[in-house]
């Protein structure tokens, strides 16, 4: 996917390219984001700024919440 640099990319979009890209390949969110990380960053979370790092990190954390919810024994 080309973005654009100098766009600061929301915690919005992070979480529907997580979804999207767990969907796409079947993955799990642990893959999903190694291959966000690798692909997307390029191997360095601070390539695209600070704003576009820290919304990608509260992004994993929210949906890594969310998926504990529902995986949660007993729930």
């Amino acid at each position: 996917m080309v973005v654009n640099n100098g766009g600061n990319l929301s915690k919005e979009y992070f979480i529907a390219y997580l979804k999207l890209i767990m969907i796409a390949k079947n993955c799990s969110f642990d893959e999903a984001q190694k291959f966000i990380v690798e692909h997307f960053f390029n191997g360095d979370l601070n390539s695209l700024g600070e704003y576009s790092c820290s919304n990608y990190l509260n992004a994993a954390r929210e949906l890594q919440s969310i998926r504990r919810c529902f995986l949660a024994p007993g729930k």
